[in-house]
């Protein structure tokens, strides 16, 4: 497996203060760590493409620290996370699937144990497209108030054989949530989804 070449790194940033509501105490805070990457297989066909997702696993962690340093907050105090990735046109969907492992588990080892899966999304697209990330709270997705997404992108990539794979944190749920169902406060904490 050839070595992951990294191209640029690129971090978001984001602060809620209301969302036309009562502005919040403490605002909502997201991060996302998108690091940019050549794909070894832009451009052809390979079959036996799985060896690496073990590439990945350090750049997972290595992205999992600088996106919680982003966000500015100590390991316990993240109650969001979700994942992604942006093909290049020269490579294919099953190409951003790579990062399913190195990616989730990254943020579960360094989080400390949490629970639930990590959601995601992946597509192919162009210089400059835009993913929306899907975020769970990182316990039990069936946390309603936690149901969110981050828009990502980085404006000069990918290019055609290149993969930009995305972590997403947040600190709490949207900033005026109401509508009901699962509170944070009932996780029980038995199977990442209740």
């Amino acid at each position: 497996m050839p070595d992951i070449e990294v191209r640029k790194r690129h971090l978001i940033v984001e602060e809620i203060y209301h969302e036309g509501g009562p502005v919040a105490d403490v605002p909502l805070k997201k991060a996302a760590g998108i690091v940019v990457i050549r794909n070894p297989f832009a451009g052809a066909f390979v079959e036996d493409i799985q060896g690496m997702m073990e590439d990945l696993k350090p750049l997972g962690l290595d992205m999992a620290r600088r996106t919680l340093a982003a966000l500015g907050v100590a390991k316990e105090a993240v109650q969001g996370y979700g994942k992604g990735a942006i093909v290049g046109a020269a490579g294919e969907i099953e190409h951003g699937a790579l990062w399913h492992v190195p990616g989730g588990y990254a943020m579960r080892e360094l989080l400390g144990g949490a629970m639930a899966i990590v959601p995601s999304t992946k597509k192919v697209g162009g210089i400059g497209a835009r993913l929306d990330v899907p975020i769970t709270h990182i316990d039990a997705s069936y946390v309603r108030s936690h149901f969110d997404a981050m828009e990502v992108g980085v404006p000069d990539a990918p290019r055609a054989d290149e993969l930009a794979l995305v972590l997403v944190m947040t600190t709490g749920p949207r900033v005026h949530a109401r509508v009901g169902g699962l509170k944070a406060s009932e996780i029980k904490g038995e199977d990442g989804l209740r």
